[in-house]
């Protein structure tokens, strides 16, 4: 007897999830294991790439997740509520399930995983970060013996698909954005995306592996990139980095014998790179994770974030992992136990350290007045805070207005800002148009 799963949406993953599943020739043994018995989909009238009997697609997506005969259901139909209760009735049901639905997760991780702790279920989320890319997995298993540091990513294809545009072509950030819309990579709503949020839930995941700690979606830092210019782009090239948007969970303390989980900063924001980083030379829709621990050091995880292909592939990986499990099963007496390295065992919720506390480094580009003086009392004011300065430079003007280029040493975000308030009120400051961080 096969194994039986109940698919929840045929859009683009979904179809690419079936017609990888049923063109299983030179591919692993275990694929013809497999029944596609349910197909759950808003509407029986549209036209389907793929062709499946008649009887097995249903508009019933309550039936998929109930049915008894099935084993493992595929999550595929996007959005938060709707998927959030079919993921807990396919569990409730004593269901695994599989799932691409990294905001379900980064927001009801907590209540989903106890859920399936409960009922001795799994659930399988390789698809949620990164498209393709194997990397749950691999922080689940292959570095779970190491003591995570650092985990940095670029982790949404349409943010660096723009500002790789912005960088090789010096154009404007709504010119290529309304150009990405027209060729598909950018939503008709792209504020998810521009604005940091996709990047923020998938940062949320990798953090609650690599550190293993649950994570508060609502306590990840989000800054998107409207806010950066071909000239910060420009003016970054010139000082030697390029401008990406960062995912990024770091710890920050160690971890005390009283808790479980170490303190974290975990953030989302468009960061200066240096041109001879991993991640620097990563662009296009191409994404890109960095995990750096001990005692490997760093390793990274490149390729596709995105696409029918790439997350079709992640999906049917996490089908074949259950599939194995289910198979072995059936030959074991101990096939209630858990697979620690299979299943998410948190408890604790990570402490996330508030963003003013993050010490890093910063861009920040001033409009002054043209008057003699001005970047001493820069100066000065940054000194008065405790922000000591790398570099200051006047790159130009912009009309009657000057253009000075700060860059300063590792500082605490709190006392930059402090700087900045006060820096706002000179007389001879016309505006302060962008401040980035630098990695």
């Amino acid at each position: 007897m096969g194994i039986k799963l109940g698919i929840l949406g045929l859009g683009t993953v979904g179809t690419g999830t079936v017609q990888l599943l049923l063109d299983n020739v030179g591919r692993h043994s275990l694929l013809r294991e497999l029944e596609i018995w349910r197909v759950g989909v808003k509407s029986l009238d549209k036209p389907r790439e793929v062709d499946l009997p008649t009887g097995v697609i249903t508009t019933d997506l309550e039936s998929i997740v109930n049915d008894p005969q099935i084993d493992i259901v595929v999550e595929l139909i996007g959005g938060i509520d709707r998927a959030r209760e079919l993921i807990l009735k396919a569990i409730a049901n004593g269901k695994h399930v599989v799932t691409a639905n990294k905001a379900v997760i980064s927001r009801f991780g907590a209540e989903i995983f106890t859920a399936a702790n409960k009922a001795g279920v799994y659930v399988m989320l390789e698809a949620s970060v990164g498209g393709g890319i194997p990397v749950i997995q691999p922080l689940k298993q292959s570095l779970s013996v190491n003591r995570i540091h650092t985990v940095t990513g670029i982790v949404n294809g349409t943010t660096n698909y723009i500002l790789t545009r912005m960088q090789t072509e010096g154009s404007n950030f709504d010119d290529v954005l309304a150009d990405a819309q027209k060729l598909g990579y950018a939503e008709a709503d792209p504020t998810a995306d521009v604005d940091g949020w996709d990047a923020a839930d998938k940062i949320a995941i990798l953090a609650s592996l690599a550190f293993g700690g649950r994570i508060n979606r609502e306590e990840v830092f989000s800054e998107g990139i409207r806010q950066v210019s071909k000239t910060d782009i420009s003016y970054a090239d010139k000082l030697g980095f390029v401008i990406k948007l960062l995912a990024i969970a770091k710890r920050i303390s160690p971890l005390s014998p009283s808790s479980s989980c170490p303190t974290l900063s975990v953030r989302v924001h468009p960061t200066l790179v240096p041109k001879t980083h991993p991640l620097a030379s990563i662009n296009g829709v191409y994404n890109a994770i960095l995990v750096e621990g001990e005692p490997l050091g760093q390793v990274m995880f490149f390729g596709p974030g995105a696409g029918a292909g790439a997350t079709a592939s992640a999906v049917c990986s996490d089908i074949l992992n259950l599939a194995a499990r289910l198979t072995s099963a059936k030959s074991s007496s101990s096939s209630s136990n858990i697979d620690p390295l299979l299943a998410c065992s948190h408890q604790d919720y990570c402490p996330i350290a508030p963003v003013s506390e993050l010490i890093v480094r910063f861009y920040a580009r001033f409009l002054t007045k043209d008057q003699s003086g001005v970047i001493g009392k820069l100066g000065t004011c940054f000194g008065k805070y405790g922000v000591s300065l790398e570099s200051v430079v006047q790159t130009g003007f912009q009309g009657e207005l000057a253009e000075i280029v700060v860059v300063t040493h590792d500082v605490q975000e709190g006392k930059v800002k402090q700087a900045l308030d006060e820096i706002r009120t000179m007389e001879a400051i016309h505006s302060i148009p962008s401040l980035l961080r630098v990695i």
